[in-house]
């Protein structure tokens, strides 16, 4: 299994910048898929995760309502969407994979798949 993320850079406050993430080796549109990220000193923490089937949501409380994840599962391709970016949203970001949906979803353990990371920098 390969998760390769890309759409990292350097954006000013308030800027934009959508993340995806191409995964080979599962059976994509069968996986559940997230998003999450690690800043220097801190731990891996949650930050989106999308469901197999319905395509259910879910989001940390600090990006709700700036970020959004979505899925292209003839692309075998995850997405984030991020807007109103601020200054701690600057991590690496990581997209995770895993064959179906856990209610446990937050915890970077039980993902079974990890992309390589893709540094994002939110910078006047």
């Amino acid at each position: 299994v390969q998760l390769q993320a890309s759409g990292g850079g350097l954006v000013q406050p308030g800027g934009s910048l959508r993340l995806s993430c191409v995964a080979s080796g599962l059976t994509f549109r069968s996986s559940s898929a997230g998003w999450f990220r690690q800043a220097p000193g801190k731990e891996r923490e949650f930050v989106a995760a999308i469901r197999e089937g319905n395509s259910a949501t879910r989001y940390s409380d600090s990006v709700k309502g700036r970020f959004t994840i979505s899925r292209d599962n003839a692309k075998n391709t995850l997405y984030l969407q991020m807007n109103s970016l601020i200054p701690e949203d600057t991590a690496v970001y990581y997209c995770a994979g895993r064959n179906y949906w856990t209610v446990q979803y937050y915890a970077s353990q039980h993902w079974s798949y990890w992309g390589n990371g893709t540094q994002v920098t939110v910078s006047s």
